[in-house]
């Protein structure tokens, strides 16, 4: 029987596997439909008990907008951001905190969901995103001063759909009601108010986090995706109804759970990380894929290539200023006490120092350096024979490598916090590339795996 012939169309019954309506037992049928109505009426039922005056966690909420209020952490300052990640929580919530907030600390608020059904306390205000934010805004958004009299909200509940792109350092507290799956929405989130510009001596982070154990909420996913991989690899690989598996996705949902992790018990310095960030920004696949394809082309290279290996290249583009891209590997102890949790490339770091000693692109922004590695290198498959006769004079044949030296004190110093220069200039010593250990408080030894320098180039 051909199953794709149209005349089974109506006896088929299935998407990827098709069954013979003859074939399907009715009566099972039936009696397990009947047990998911009755599933389904208990769990509504249960839900109907739920209701604000018994929402402990809406109760938290209004504690901590009102602590805010009553003593705010910068003088005069009021504004306070909610994220949620759903429309529908964010709609209860608008329905629970404007008129309470209005009547209690005498806020405005205002609710942007990105459906369309935005709303706002503030009467005579445009229902639109940007007179929303422009009012809860104004010094961040620049607003008009004829449009002033418009009035301020202080209270603004939102959904992810502005926790991109948006300045709203007017506010020194954000609120995530809810953890994102993606530990990248919550640094999105913070990087609407973490800004440079910012009037606010202070600003704070609240987040909060599910009542049940943090391990068993965030492998969830994990546990899912891990049972249709089993229920795949032991069938014929089309049952996999969430998505179709790709080779890394395991590894970025434990990459995501240690994120997470590290979200609950740690500070990150979100101004060492863009706003437009995306979690393929931490896994680097594009980068891993360009490797394996190098690694392919040429086997073995890599391998042969000696610890120290460098380049010098020049560069007129203006957002690449001239310096040289580090990279480091901690060793020993030093791989245990620096940052590693979570980080794609420990225990190696990407660090590009400017000539003027300022740190361009940190080891936080991976991604970046990698960039700017790929813009500066890609199709010089040969020396620059100028560039390097240039760095030869300026370091007389390498015999004076002091520049480079202070360069890569600031690039380790970024790292570790440390500048202890005399380890590091054991690091340009001839017969060695290591600070060893003692040399650094707190650090055993650094490898200089490669670096890159950086010259400037003819702009015309």
């Amino acid at each position: 029987m051909d199953i794709d012939d149209p005349a089974f169309e109506s006896l088929l019954v299935g998407r990827k596997v098709k069954v013979l309506l003859r074939d399907v037992d009715l009566v099972r049928w039936k009696q397990d439909l009947v047990e998911d109505r009755n599933r389904l009426a208990t769990l509504l039922a249960a839900a109907r008990q739920v209701n604000a005056a018994r929402d402990a966690k809406l109760a938290a909420l209004k504690d901590v907008i009102e602590g805010k209020c009553h003593s705010p952490i910068n003088p005069g300052n009021r504004k306070v951001i909610v994220f949620t990640a759903f429309a529908d929580t964010a709609h209860y919530l608008y329905a629970e905190l404007a008129p309470w907030a209005e009547r209690r600390l005498g806020l405005l608020s205002g609710l942007v969901t990105g459906s369309g059904r935005n709303r706002t306390t503030l009467g005579g205000l445009r229902k639109d995103m940007a007179s929303i934010l422009a009012a809860f805004a104004p010094r961040a958004k620049e607003r008009p001063e004829d449009l002033a009299a418009e009035g301020d909200l202080d209270l603004l509940i939102a959904t992810d759909c502005i926790s991109e792109g948006q300045n709203l350092q007017d506010c020194d507290w954000l609120i995530n009601y809810d953890i994102h799956w993606n530990p990248v929405r919550i640094i999105q989130r913070f990087g609407r108010i973490d800004r440079i510009g910012s009037p606010n001596d202070r600003i704070q982070l609240v987040n909060f986090w599910p009542n049940m154990e943090l391990e068993e909420y965030i492998n969830l996913e994990q546990r899912v995706s891990g049972r249709m991989v089993l229920l795949d690899i032991s069938a014929t690989g089309e049952e996999n109804l969430i998505e179709q598996q790709s080779g890394n996705q395991m590894n970025d949902l434990e990459y995501r759970r240690k994120q997470l992790l590290k979200l609950q018990d740690a500070v990150i310095d979100l101004e060492d990380l863009s706003s437009g960030i995306s979690i393929a920004d931490l896994t680097l696949t594009d980068f891993r894929i360009d490797l394996a394809r190098a690694v392919s082309a040429h086997p073995g290279l890599l391998e042969r290539l000696p610890l120290g290996t460098f380049a010098v290249t020049t560069t007129t583009e203006a957002d690449i200023a001239p310096g040289i891209i580090f990279c480091l590997r901690a060793e020993g102890e030093a791989a245990s006490r620096l940052p590693g949790t979570g980080y794609p490339l420990f225990p190696h770091f990407l660090v590009h120092v400017g000539n003027d000693g300022a740190v361009l692109l940190p080891y936080t922004q991976a991604k970046q350096v990698l960039d700017r590695l790929k813009r500066l290198c890609v199709g010089r498959e040969l020396p620059d024979a100028g560039a390097c006769a240039r760095f030869d004079r300026a370091t007389k044949e390498g015999e004076d490598m002091r520049q480079a030296q202070g360069l890569l004190a600031t690039a380790v110093a970024s790292v570790v916090g440390r500048s202890e220069e005399r380890a590091l200039a054991s690091l340009f010593s001839p017969g060695g590339t290591f600070a060893m250990k003692g040399e650094f408080l707190g650090i055993n030894d650094f490898e200089v795996v490669a670096h890159l320098v950086v010259l400037p180039g003819d702009r015309g």
